[in-house]
């Protein structure tokens, strides 16, 4: 039965609210699919708000494999603003998609992408919005299964009490199973209803259940097993890998949106995974092996989405552009295609020691000159060796040297606060970084129209990565030593008041840090967060710290454990983390070892390029790196002539 739209009850609600377009629908190369054509049926959501939602790559992605199935349909859904929240519950309209508007009540799965853990109250307005149960066992058939992926669920315990299933890893083939599942399930008669779903997607090996798992503590608090309670259950579930990106070249036909977005350009996934083996990031290590587009492949893409889209930005995306191994012919072939048009080309936060002016003139080919960023992590060469950064200052120096010789007159170094057996004097290290860097641009160009901003964001230890064992430093700690940092670049008068300072204070890191790392316990806390007032925790202007550590001395009453003991606690070998039976393909005796390495400053080489350092992923996924050089030029090489040029 063809389900109703709410847009009639909506639209009479929008001109109450602050911007109203983000709810209408209707973009370009948007789908709205036959309900009653198709057996399958999605609402995907990311769950923060449509100007971050919508270039979202993860769940274009899965929009579009999703569309081009037959019988199967996907709708998108993101958080609504406060504002209207009140409104829709005021009058009774529930959580929609911007697609069809119809009910993501009515929908066989409610997909969710988490990009961070501060959007997990995000999910509990939606799910409660949608007349869906709160929590995962209340539900009944009639309501859809809530699957969440993404980053942040490589640790989906935390919210284990309000999500159904878990997919890790790449979703396009995973989607595609789930999806055939749910259709012989449906066309079976749905046997065992809910939970025989759930059983059948859990046995595939690749889906996480939570509910089939058992959670077992010892006295002291710690985690003593987490085991299955039903039968053909595995003990660890694995991720998807995704190989050959070249036959998945999505998204085709990207979405242009209604509104302003965080991103006003076409992306393109040059390549996917990361073996630098920098220690803190989560996404480097649980994304391997890296799998490169090729160059073709890359230049198809860039051509049907600029012909779908109309945008004037491409964005060659990845965790590190530049490391493509064909990256300069990459950067040229498309210059050359795109010369004397408005298409501009961008590469994310570059490596230092991936930066060339070669390079970075071929992306400025058609003008655009936007400022550079950098992200040496660390402010001392010793702390980059403990991060295994491997990038020395002279390194730094040398690129900046290059870039603003080469014209460019902004540079915007990123670094982290908080990293293991890090000081006072690492930290302020980087204030005398970024002096040199302003004093070697003056002596370049001549001019003393040079700029440098300083980002700095606070570390928090990630699953599945070296420092998962690490101690989180303090709230506290964080600001005192940030404060001594922006006295040392202020005070400065020779060059202070050309160096920009951007920060955030301590206090979202150590509730991040609650969340990444915490286990089924958090629950509570994230429930009574959200019942008193939380939305949108990863604005600053509606996180509350407060909000958050009122909950949790609540919620984690009579439990032995506090948020310090999620946070700022070191973990041993031994201990069971909440993650351990998510088989990211990382061998966890490997992680330890680079986390003893670490403090001794060992440093660990790209394994693209050398032998194999024994991480694991490749033989326990049977999996490979896939990288070039292909030695394949971009062709067919069509120079796209501007409208003037033309004429």
């Amino acid at each position: 039965m063809a389900v109703e739209s709410v847009f009639p009850r909506l639209e009479a609600l929008l001109p109450l609210v602050q911007k109203p377009i983000q709810y209408v629908g209707g973009e370009l190369n948007a789908r709205t699919k036959d309900w009653d054509a198709c057996d399958v049926r999605w609402a995907l959501m990311y769950p923060d708000a449509y100007e971050v939602g919508l270039p979202n790559q993860g769940v274009q992605i899965l929009y579009e494999v999703l569309n081009e199935q037959a019988g199967v349909l996907a709708e998108r859904t993101y958080s609504v603003w406060p504002d209207l929240e009140a409104l829709m519950r005021e009058h009774g309209v529930p959580q929609f998609t911007v697609d069809g508007h119809r009910p993501v009540s009515a929908f066989d799965v409610l997909g969710v992408s988490f990009s961070t853990e501060l959007g997990y109250t995000n999910l509990l307005t939606a799910l409660d919005l949608a007349g869906i149960p709160l929590e995962a066992r209340d539900r009944t058939d009639e309501h859809p299964i809530v699957l969440v992926g993404g980053h942040a669920a490589f640790n989906p315990e935390p919210i284990s009490d309000f999500v159904d299933a878990a997919i890790v890893g790449d979703g396009e083939q995973a989607v595609l199973l789930t999806s055939q599942l749910i259709r012989a399930w449906k066309n079976e008669g749905r046997p065992g209803g809910r939970e025989g779903l759930l059983l059948s997607l859990a046995k595939t090996g690749g889906v996480y259940v939570p509910a089939f798992y058992d959670v077992d503590y010892l006295p002291d608090g710690r985690i003593q097993r987490v085991a299955p309670n039903r039968p053909g259950v595995p003990w660890r579930v694995s991720k998807h890998t995704v190989m050959d990106l070249d036959e998945w070249p999505y998204p085709k036909t990207p979405l242009v949106p209604l509104a302003e977005t965080v991103h006003e350009r076409m992306s393109v996934e040059i390549f996917r995974g990361c073996t630098r083996g920098c220690r803190f990031c989560q996404a480097g290590m649980i994304t391997r092996p890296v799998r490169e587009r090729s160059i073709t492949g890359i230049a198809a893409m860039v051509e049907q989405g600029l012909a779908a889209t109309g945008f004037e930005e491409v964005g060659l995306l990845s965790l590190s552009s530049a490391d493509h191994s064909e990256i300069a012919e990459v950067a040229k072939g498309l210059a050359d295609r795109y010369e004397g048009t408005n298409t501009g080309l961008s590469l994310p936060s570059t490596r230092v020691d991936a930066f060339n002016i070669d390079l970075a003139n071929e992306l400025s080919r058609n003008g655009r000159r936007s400022g550079l960023t950098f992200a040496p992590e660390g402010g001392s060469e010793r702390i980059r060796k403990v991060i295994n950064k491997m990038v020395t200052e002279q390194d730094l120096i040398n690129t900046v040297t290059a870039a603003y010789g080469a014209g460019w007159r902004q540079v915007k170094l990123y670094f982290m606060c908080g990293l293991p057996t890090e000081t006072d004097e690492d930290v302020l290290q980087i204030a005398q970084l970024a002096r040199e860097v302003i004093r070697t641009g003056r002596k370049v160009t001549g001019t003393r129209d040079i700029r440098c901003t300083v980002s700095i964001g606070g570390f928090v230890p990630k699953p599945h990565t070296p420092f998962q064992w690490a101690a989180q430093l303090d709230h506290e700690s964080t600001d005192a030593r940030l404060a001594k940092l922006r006295d040392a670049i202020r005070g400065d008068r020779e060059v202070g008041k050309s160096i920009g300072f951007r920060y955030h204070d301590g206090r979202p890191g150590i509730v991040e840090g609650l969340l990444s790392r915490g286990d089924r316990r958090i629950g509570k806390v994230i429930r009574a967060v959200w019942a008193n007032g939380g939305r949108f925790d990863g604005w600053s202007e509606h996180f509350s710290f407060d909000r958050w550590m009122a909950a949790a001395e609540v919620g984690l009453a009579g439990t032995g454990v506090d948020v310090d003991w999620y946070t700022t606690r070191e973990r041993e070998y031994a201990e069971v983390l909440p993650w351990d039976h998510i088989d990211s393909g990382l061998d966890k005796d490997w992680l330890w070892e680079d986390w003893q390495d670490s403090v001794g400053g060992g440093e660990v080489e790209d394994c693209r390029w050398t032998p194999c350092y024994d991480c694991g992923v490749c033989p326990q996924l049977d999996t490979e790196i896939q990288i070039g050089p292909t030695g394949v030029t971009m062709l067919p090489l069509t120079v796209v002539s501007s409208p003037v040029l033309a004429r």
